[in-house]
């Protein structure tokens, strides 16, 4: 049933993957700018003491870099379990600064083994037009791009892999072999963007991305890219304005973007009420990339149901009950996933 759901909707076969990353960025999201020229980073220590009853340290850190001549700086927080052993980290690219934060349960997470560095995308780049501030003034003369320059998506993405710089830092605390970078909603897209341009990541998450994120834009039944331009055209490269109602002349679609993460892993997650983002699209854009991967999806030949999780391949898929929110369970199946594939690497 869903390879006859991907035949109905004309979904084009998959990129090679630097095709494939070169579309997208061209196309669709905007090239990432390019690493700094010079970067360095600076620490605050033991902001709360004894942090989770003393079973973490919670830094906060500023990168400081040099964009094409210009300083930028924007802070991020490290939480590191005090155990001395190396462990799997997240890099959660999130809405507010909080530590822990109502999408991020902080202690649960350090409990679970992990360690999670975090940051606002508002202290890189502001989530609307203006293109003359935050990272983007040093990119942009006078806020104005060419078609091709990155949207505000490629601009979040581009400060996860600089927290990723700074994890290499950090091989004492730091397993550097289990990186997840991962996001919910707009940042889920960022986090797919930003593993899929940068190898160091084992793992993506993205929590509910939907149009132009996860899910596959021909024949949905969510937001269209139509709807999305609309609305935040800022997020994307100005070429991608071109295919509102024209999806069908895309030179690609979001199953790209899934398998250009391979041959590392993603997992994918949905919410059953959560209708803009098209549970259904997620699910094919998981079915459709499974080519590019060592294990694909291993489902039903149905769409799911809630509650229901696939975690086996290397690209898996998880929908749960509820509505648009990053929850506690969708971090159990991301920890599940990363858990799995662990022992399977052993």
């Amino acid at each position: 049933m869903l390879n006859e759901l991907l035949r109905e909707r004309n979904i084009p076969p998959l990129l090679p993957k630097e095709k494939a990353l070169e579309v997208l960025q061209r196309e669709e999201y905007g090239f990432l700018p390019e690493a700094p020229s010079v970067l360095s980073f600076t620490a605050e220590e033991n902001i709360i003491p004894r942090f989770c009853g003393g079973n973490a340290e919670l830094h906060r850190i500023t990168a400081s870099c040099t964009v094409r001549g210009k300083p930028f700086s924007f802070p991020f927080s490290a939480v590191l379990p005090t155990d001395g052993q190396r462990h799997p980290f997240f890099i959660h690219i999130n809405f507010r600064d909080a530590v822990p934060d109502r999408y991020m349960p902080s202690e649960e997470l350090v409990d679970n083994g992990f360690a999670v560095l975090s940051f606002c995308y508002l202290d890189v780049a502001s989530d609307d037009g203006d293109f003359t501030t935050g990272l983007a003034g040093l990119l942009f003369d006078g806020g104005k791009r060419a078609p091709s320059d990155p949207g505000k998506i490629a601009l979040w993405a581009w400060a996860a892999q600089r927290v990723m710089d700074w994890a290499e830092t950090r091989p004492d605390a730091l397993d550097l072999a289990q990186s997840i970078v991962c996001g919910h909603s707009r940042l889920g897209k960022t986090a797919l963007l930003a593993a899929a341009t940068d190898p160091r990541f084992a793992y993506a998450y993205s929590n509910d991305s939907g149009c132009s994120g996860a899910a596959l834009a021909r024949g949905t039944r969510g937001e269209t890219v139509r709807d999305i331009c609309q609305k935040f055209p800022f997020w994307f490269c100005e070429n991608y304005l071109q295919y509102m109602d024209n999806e069908a002349k895309m030179p690609f679609d979001q199953h790209d973007l899934i398998a250009a993460v391979a041959p590392r892993r993603v997992l994918i997650g949905s919410a059953a009420e959560d209708y803009w983002a098209d549970p259904l699209s997620e699910q094919l854009a998981c079915v459709a990339a499974s080519p590019a991967f060592r294990c694909g999806l291993e489902c039903p030949d149905r769409p799911a149901q809630a509650g229901e999780a696939f975690l086996d391949g290397d690209v898996g898929y998880h929908l749960r009950r509820g509505r648009h929110y990053f929850s506690r369970a969708d971090w159990h199946q991301l920890i599940r996933f990363v858990r799995l594939h662990d022992r399977t690497a052993e």
